[in-house]
């Protein structure tokens, strides 16, 4: 007996607008990043994990709330980091995760996320660009200007 096998022949889109201040707001550096990321994650009382969608100029074409995790862990996956990059046709990305305990430095899952991103990123040929940890009290901390990149 043969069972039916479905074949996913199209992907439909759902497009919801970028909030209006950061649509197709260009990323210069780590402090462009980190004013979008304080914006919408910096005060969360738990962890959260944000993905920008980049286009080839560095505008942010989506923003995507990746994962919600507990006060001070957040389990991210590579395959919903980078579906709504894929789904947006984005050329890189940049992931950012807030610290609610006020803290930037980051801790060993971290780097270890980011280096499992960053190899899945040239995998897909989508360039991780930075990964930018925030705090409540509106500090931040590159993990690229910091040499973990």
């Amino acid at each position: 007996m043969l069972d039916t096998i479905f074949e996913v022949v199209r992907i439909k889109q759902e497009i919801r607008e970028v909030e209006s201040e950061y649509a197709l707001f260009q990323i210069v550096g780590p402090h462009d990043a980190h004013t979008v990321s304080h914006q919408l994650i910096g005060e969360e009382d738990r962890e959260v994990f944000l993905v920008m969608c980049l286009n080839t100029k560095n505008r942010i074409t989506a923003i995507h709330r990746c994962h919600v995790g507990s006060l001070n862990s957040s389990l991210v996956s590579p395959r919903e980091v980078f579906k709504s990059a894929i789904l947006n046709n984005s050329a890189s990305i940049i992931i950012s995760h807030n610290h609610p305990a006020n803290s930037t430095q980051p801790s060993k899952e971290d780097l270890e996320v980011t280096k499992k991103l960053k190899e899945c990123g040239i995998l897909l040929g989508i360039e991780v660009l930075d990964h930018i940890i925030v705090a409540p009290d509106g500090n931040f901390k590159s993990l690229r200007e910091e040499g973990y990149m």
